[in-house]
């Protein structure tokens, strides 16, 4: 090896060793590549924990007794906390535009001002979530149809769960927070100790160990709520102490309305955005169930699984996008947040090829690692190869996306996804899995049709401009 590769090497592990450290960087100047990296890589492993919560409660639970009921519990309190992360999302988009927006500008002060009002609109918002949950748990199991048995054991599971809504905001607007003012060390560290702390507690609160009773499945959600509680007040402390990027102090704690309002108005449509686009993933899924029956459903969702893990990493980059766009926009170097988005999506493109060529050419093996049933294993091949060739086209598409909500046009994306997703995958999906037919395979193809409109048409919205001239 020669020594210029050496020493290649050795600066991409220094630029990987100092993005996990979370040193201090302007991001409004020098290469972009290099901010890309730096930002990209905790954010991407922070992604990558995004959906472990929820996994390691199955895994355990799905070991109890009466699983049946026991994962029904958790599957359904699952779905309606779809609500509150979407709540969480879209103040945490907010959040990340407005102190985004405050670091270009270079005013501290402002960031950390405008961060302490998006926490006070999260409180107001979640404690009206969090009582409802405590009060109306089983209320709420029986509405999702979930049986008398499960309602019984799963009552205080959900209590815990939907009853503990303000962690789970909590952890996501702090770090959209931290992501916004550059700090995304911080965001990945915090999400990986909820995580850790959730992996320990859960079987020792399921299982019991020594003094401490077996709660059973309460003791999963006690486990995640601990954790999740746990992160906050890392997230917090760090908040506090001043020696972050971000230095919240008394004088930046008093109620702002006009900035809340701002919030508002950012956070409302990036909530309808996120929902907008996990309702058509159930009527997605709905359409399979009915025309293909319980074999394609399952291969459907394994395939989903399996998509939605490898699209953690893309996602992971989009939100260094939405950073760079928000800092530089501030620092008025709009041209250079233009590129950035660019740069970002090639860099995504080129990443989602990879993984499209991989899942074309082996989703077998890729598909045994969930199931052994070789006709779910048949459907979610068939379903992988057909949903991951616009796996290039969606990687583009996410970074065009959170550009926009990282300038703090958040109702540009969102009238993106109700036109491709509502007005145009759902009936599509319906026309060729009923009308034609085609069964569960109607269903997988209107997906890369779907995600290849949204990147088109965010691609027109993005060149037009409008998102450079926003003001938060």
């Amino acid at each position: 090896m020669t020594d210029q590769n050496i020493n290649k090497r050795s600066g991409t592990f220094a630029l990987i060793m100092q993005s996990l450290k979370g040193i201090e960087m302007d991001y409004t100047a020098g290469s972009l590549r290099k901010a890309i990296l730096l930002l990209a890589i905790p954010m991407i492993l922070e992604m990558c924990m995004e959906s472990v919560f929820a996994l390691v409660d199955l895994f355990f639970v799905g070991h109890l007794p009466n699983s049946k009921n026991t994962l029904q519990a958790v599957s359904l309190t699952e779905t309606v906390l779809y609500i509150v992360y979407s709540v969480a999302i879209g103040i945490s988009m907010a959040a990340t535009a407005i102190v985004a927006r405050r670091i270009g500008e270079k005013n501290k002060d402002a960031a950390a001002h405008s961060a302490i009002q998006s926490i006070w609109f999260a409180i107001a918002i979640t404690i009206v979530i969090s009582i409802t949950g405590v009060v109306f748990a089983p209320n709420i199991l029986r509405g999702m149809g979930a049986d008398a048995k499960t309602v019984e054991m799963g009552s205080t599971y959900a209590r815990i769960d939907i009853g503990g809504s303000l962690v789970i905001v909590m952890l996501f607007l702090i770090n959209g927070i931290f992501r916004g003012a550059g700090d995304a060390s911080m965001a990945m560290k915090s999400l990986w100790l909820a995580n850790i702390c959730n992996i320990i507690l859960c079987p020792l609160l399921i299982r019991g160990l020594g003094p401490i009773p077996a709660f059973g499945l309460t003791g999963a959600s006690m486990a995640t709520t601990t954790g999740r509680g746990i992160g906050v007040c890392y997230q917090l402390y760090h908040l506090f102490k001043g020696k972050g990027i971000i230095k919240i102090k008394k004088k930046h704690t008093y109620l702002d309305w006009a900035i809340i309002k701002s919030i508002v108005n950012i956070a409302s449509p990036a909530t309808l955005q996120f929902l907008i686009g996990s309702c058509s993933w159930i009527v997605l899924a709905r359409l399979v169930a009915e025309t293909g029956q319980s074999v394609a459903s399952a291969g459907y969702q394994t395939a989903i699984r399996v998509v939605i893990f490898f699209i953690m990493p893309a996602w992971g980059l989009s939100n260094a996008t939405a950073t760079l766009v928000g800092q530089n926009l501030g620092a008025k170097h709009v041209e250079r947040a233009e590129r950035s988005v660019l740069l970002s999506a090639r860099y995504n493109a080129i990443f989602m090829g990879v993984v499209s060529l991989v899942f074309l050419l082996f989703p077998a093996p890729i598909i045994s690692v969930f199931t052994n049933d070789e006709a779910v294993k048949t459907i979610a091949v068939q379903a992988l190869r057909i949903i991951t060739s616009g796996y290039i086209f969606y990687g583009i598409g996410m970074v065009l996306t959170n550009a926009f909500n990282g300038s703090g046009d958040t109702w540009t994306p969102t009238w993106i996804n109700l036109f491709c997703f509502w007005l145009f995958q759902i009936p599509f999906a319906y026309l060729l899995t009923v009308y034609f037919k085609m069964g569960p395979f109607g269903s997988f193809i209107s997906i890369p049709i779907a995600n290849t409109l949204v990147t088109i048409v965010a691609y027109i919205y993005f060149k037009r401009g409008g998102w450079k001239k926003v003001k938060v």
